[in-house]
């Protein structure tokens, strides 16, 4: 029987923290090439990370408590910061455990459980934007029926579908990426476990696993851009044949927010997730892949609060009613 054959790949991974891994471990080795910048790299993610919890909790608290921010698009906005608490939640402190404590251990259930968590997380993204993107082009190419079509039993229809669709497929892959054995180092160059960077531990012919999990990206990622881009195009063409000036300027500026969450979201997590992975290094990797858990979820309830204005005038509601509720002399 031919020897199994370990692919080079990560280096070996340090010793384990105070000796607390067991045998099986693997080690999230995250920036571990930079020991210099691990007490500046801290301090900075987890300042990112209390913003976007602090951010995204703001704009759940708004849109569930403000009687202004009670349509659909504002619906689908809670939904989409309860997501993105979910994902920095799942992202967070495994990459603030692995600047702390280097080499500290995370057993095979522990990697497969944030690896099944991160996988729902982006499947969900990518139909809830899907969904927001479907909101919009009723709202203002069907604005007469609008009320009629986008009806409360259906958003918390797509919505349950959103949170729901990603579930099926992260078990699928994580289960068939852990029946592989794994072999060589066990070191994962990646601060949280993701498909390509445990790939590179497994010990076998992986060729149909990565042509499903390609595949699969393609249907989840690809397919909701198309209905994106042509929910867009149906918008832009309502747009160009209103008659006012401040009609087209109004109804973009409810679109652009959203737009600019879909550039985000969709540039970074395609460069990581749809590119051959011989072409770019683990520390490229990294770099692109802090874009989508923590620059994105970060920047999304300032590109929604920024730009509109009814979360703003909302924001301005509760914070005068909360000093009207204050002590009295």
């Amino acid at each position: 029987m031919p020897t199994a054959w370990a692919p080079p790949g990560p280096p070996e991974a340090p010793p384990c923290a105070n000796q607390s891994c067991a045998p099986h471990d693997l080690v999230l080795l995250g920036f571990a090439h930079v020991p210099t910048l691990r007490p500046l790299l801290t301090a900075l993610f987890l300042a990112m990370c209390l913003l976007t919890l602090l951010g995204n909790a703001l704009v759940v608290l708004l849109t569930a408590l403000d009687p202004a921010l009670r349509a659909p698009m504002y619906f689908f906005l809670r939904h989409l910061a309860l997501l993105e608490i979910c994902f920095s939640l799942d992202i967070a402190p495994r990459l603030l455990g692995t600047l702390l404590r280097p080499g500290w251990g995370v057993s095979p259930a522990g990697c497969a459980l944030q690896l099944i968590l991160v996988l729902s997380c982006v499947t969900s993204e990518c139909f809830l934007l899907t969904a927001m993107a479907w909101d919009r082009y009723v709202a203002i190419c069907r604005p007469l029926r609008y009320g009629a079509i986008v009806s409360p039993r259906l958003c918390h229809l797509l919505a349950a579908t959103c949170w729901l669709a990603g579930g099926p497929v992260s078990l699928v892959f994580t289960i068939w990426l852990f029946s592989f054995p794994f072999c060589g180092p066990r070191g994962i160059r990646h601060f949280f476990c993701d498909i390509a960077p445990l790939l590179s531990l497994v010990c076998g012919d992986t060729r149909v696993f990565e042509a499903s999990v390609l595949a699969a990206t393609v249907l989840i990622m690809i397919v909701p851009f198309c209905l994106i881009a042509m929910s867009y195009t149906g918008v832009l063409a309502t747009v160009l044949r209103m008659p006012s000036a401040a009609g087209r300027h109004k109804a973009l500026s409810t679109c652009a927010s959203h737009l600019i969450v879909v550039v985000l979201f969709y540039g970074t997590t395609g460069v990581i997730h749809l590119r051959p992975k011989a072409s770019y290094s683990p520390e490229s990797k990294q770099v692109v892949s802090l874009s989508y858990t923590l620059v994105t979820p970060m920047l999304n309830p300032l590109i929604y609060s920024l730009r509109n204005k009814e979360v703003k005038a909302a924001l301005g509601r509760v914070c005068c009613r909360h000093q009207e509720s204050g002590p009295q002399e």
